[in-house]
Formats: C-alpha cells, sequence, structure tokens
C-alpha cells in the first residue's frame, strides 16, 4: 500500500480509502472485506449519519477485533437536518454510539453546496462547538465535503481553519464543482483533499465499448478502473480516494493498483488517452447522474437514478438497450408502474441533487426517448405474466 502524509497531523495514509455508503447485503460478507482491507493497509473509512447500517457495522467490526486504533474513521454531520445549536451533540453522540468510540478521526459536514449552508451553522454556533468538541479530543481533524460551485468552495476554504476538504473529483469532473481549481486553492493552503466520486457513480469503470477500444490499444490488457484511479493518484495534491468495494474482485483489484501507484507517473501519451476516453464518454453520457440516491424517494415513487441510467445506456451503447433497461429497472415494471411522465415537477428532487441536475427536465427528456406509446397500458400485463413464469 502507498501511503501520503496528511499535512495538518503528521499521518501516513493510504492512498486507498474504502467508502462505506453502500455494503453488501450480507453481513459476514461485509466484515470479510473490512479485515481485508486492514490487512492489506487502507486505513481510512468514510461513512455517514446518512449510510443506513453502516456506522454500526462499522463500530462492530473495528471493536470486535480490537482495530479501533489501526484506523481512521470518518464520518459526517448530516448539516442539513441541523436546526438548533442542540443538534450538534444529538447527531455526534449517535455516532459515537453506532462507532463504538470515543472519538472521531475525521469528522465532516456532510454534503456542503453552497456558502449559505456554513453561514446558517455558525449562526448556531458550530465554530465554537468544533472548538470544543476538538479541546476534548472526540474531534480530530475537521473538514467538509462539497457539491457545489468552484466561487463558494473558495468562500468556504477562506472562512475557516479547516483540517482537511473532500470533493467530487475525477477525470470527466475535472472542470465541475470544485474541480480542479477548487483541488489547487485547498492544497495551496496545505489542506489534505480526499476524493469522492472517482469513478463517477461506476460510470468510469463500465465506459463505450469505442472508449474500452482507446484504451486497450494504449495499454492492453489495461481496465477502465485503472486509468481512472491512477489518473488521480498522478496528481500529488490528493491525499487519498474513496471506493466503496462490495466484492472481493473490486478490493483485490483495488489494492493492486494502490500498491503500485505514484504522483508523477504518468507520461504526455497517457494524458491524451485520458483525452480521448474523456471526448468518447462526454458525447455518449447526457446526464451526470451518479446514483447516490439523495433524489430519493420520490413522492410518485419514480425511480430517478434508474431512469437517467437507461437513458444514457441509450446512447452509451444502444437504442434498444435503453428502451429494456427503462422497462425492466426504471420503475416501468409491476403491478402499480411508475414512469418518468409521472413527474409532476415539485422540484423536491432537483433541490436534495449534489450534481445539481434539473431533474425534472431531464425526466421529460427521459420520456420523450424511451418510453414507448402503450407502454402503461402493455407493461402491467407483461408484469403479470412474467410473475406467473409464462
Amino acid at each position: 500500500m502507498q501511503y501520503r502524509q496528511d499535512k495538518r497531523n503528521g499521518k501516513q495514509l493510504s492512498i486507498l480509502g474504502f467508502g462505506c455508503m453502500r455494503f453488501p447485503a450480507n453481513k459476514a460478507k461485509t466484515e470479510q472485506l473490512l479485515l481485508k482491507a486492514v490487512e492489506r493497509g487502507i486505513n481510512y473509512f468514510d461513512t455517514a449519519y446518512l449510510y443506513p447500517g453502516s456506522e454500526e457495522i462499522l463500530g462492530e467490526v473495528f471493536e470486535g477485533h480490537g482495530l479501533r486504533e489501526k484506523v481512521n474513521i470518518a464520518t459526517k454531520l448530516p448539516q442539513v437536518a441541523v436546526d438548533t445549536p442542540e443538534d450538534f451533540d444529538r447527531f455526534f453522540e449517535i455516532q459515537k454510539r453506532r462507532l463504538r468510540t470515543g472519538y472521531i478521526d475525521y469528522y465532516l459536514l456532510h454534503n456542503i453546496s453552497d456558502f449559505g449552508q456554513w453561514e446558517k451553522l455558525c449562526k448556531l454556533g458550530i465554530e465554537k462547538w468544533i472548538a470544543a468538541k476538538k479541546s476534548s479530543g472526540e474531534i480530530k481533524q475537521i473538514g467538509f465535503s462539497y457539491h457545489g460551485s468552484f466561487d463558494d468552495f473558495e468562500k468556504l476554504v477562506d472562512s475557516y481553519d479547516w483540517d482537511f476538504v473532500q470533493i467530487q473529483y475525477n477525470y470527466i469532473n475535472s472542470n465541475y464543482q470544485a474541480g480542479v481549481d477548487g483541488l489547487r486553492k485547498a492544497a495551496g493552503k496545505s489542506l489534505p483533499v480526499f476524493i469522492m466520486e472517482p469513478l463517477l457513480g461506476g460510470k468510469l469503470a463500465n465506459l463505450p465499448k469505442d472508449a474500452i477500444e482507446v484504451l486497450h490499444k494504449a495499454k492492453p490488457g489495461s481496465t477502465a478502473v485503472s486509468w481512472a484511479f491512477n489518473w488521480l493518484w498522478n496528481d500529488p495534491d490528493i491525499t487519498l480516494l474513496l471506493s466503496g468495494m462490495n466484492e472481493n474482485s473490486q478490493l483485490d483489484e483495488n489494492l493492486a493498483l494502490a500498491e503500485a501507484a505514484l504522483p508523477n507517473s504518468f507520461s504526455n501519451a497517457q494524458l491524451q488517452t485520458i483525452q480521448d476516453i474523456k471526448d468518447i464518454f462526454n458525447r455518449s453520457f447526457k446526464v451526470p447522474c451518479t446514483g447516490c440516491n439523495y433524489c430519493m424517494p420520490c413522492p410518485k415513487k419514480i425511480n430517478i437514478p434508474a431512469c437517467f441510467a437507461a437513458y444514457n445506456e441509450s446512447y452509451a451503447l444502444s437504442f434498444g438497450a435503453g428502451i429494456y433497461a427503462y422497462m425492466m429497472s426504471a420503475g416501468a415494471m409491476g403491478e402499480f408502474p411508475h414512469y418518468a411522465s409521472d413527474c409532476v415537477n415539485c422540484g423536491k428532487c432537483a433541490k436534495q441533487c449534489p450534481q445539481r441536475i434539473e431533474i425534472p427536465k431531464q425526466l421529460k427528456n427521459v420520456r420523450r426517448r424511451l418510453q414507448l406509446p402503450g407502454i402503461k397500458k402493455i407493461m402491467p400485463f407483461a408484469s403479470k405474466l412474467m410473475a406467473r413464469g409464462k
């Protein structure tokens, strides 16, 4: 495992962090993955109050195997749910209890999307609260995860003495949200920069066929994941990247990559290959949805991420593949199907989207492209036949 230094506290952090948003449904499998990760050198685990069951399983595994002092736990305050000064302690105490620990190594304000959210927290006294928690040793490092514009990111970084930042960044998103300018801004203040969405919700692991041909020509036998991760690790301003790993195969591949990755190792030819892949990707993927599900549940029960996945698939693979994906997984199957056309433009989803996608507008595009005439009459009948095995 390669490590990079947290310049604020001197710790050596594994360049591969374990993203704990979605664990396998099987508890024993989750435990096996976590133990293997620690054994192979991963020492940073990122969870959040809002990740169902995540804090609890981490606490159980790390306490049960005596690993708490060997790992760095990062978790997040659900700042959108904070309405009173008392909420800071209320959430924090629950998190410590779930994680079975008296302290948090890296504590983040979750999903900051504009400077006004920080101003609201300041009015509630968060600066005083952070100071007290750091003084008591209950919070070691304080930071924030970010999903807004560069301008607000710059203001936020300059507004407080942060210990680290977490941004969405990959070779497609290099000029999106905080972007490369935000990365350089934070690094210029000697802040560790942690990367989320290195694979853009898995999309950079499942590239269009012509993009795969490009990377195989550049390096036979290489994978889309290796190009995405190595492009990030090539940048010395990046401290670590987070990857959600639900299968042994994913963990093994990522560990092998993290054991060999070095900064400033990309050639000009490799950088050109990334640019070629970007050009192909941008032609194929129309909606930058990462499948985070922050837009859910929809009041009309539309499976919004699945709608967008099917829409993108109709361009990246084929129109027929998109139609099939829409019918099978976008909520169109079942006794009471829900379609993109059921959107009533309430706007609730768009307000919660970290990617700032105009969801109602894009659902109209999904409807126009994928919702075939008569589908509302055909699909419930087809669903019943399939359920009966006919």
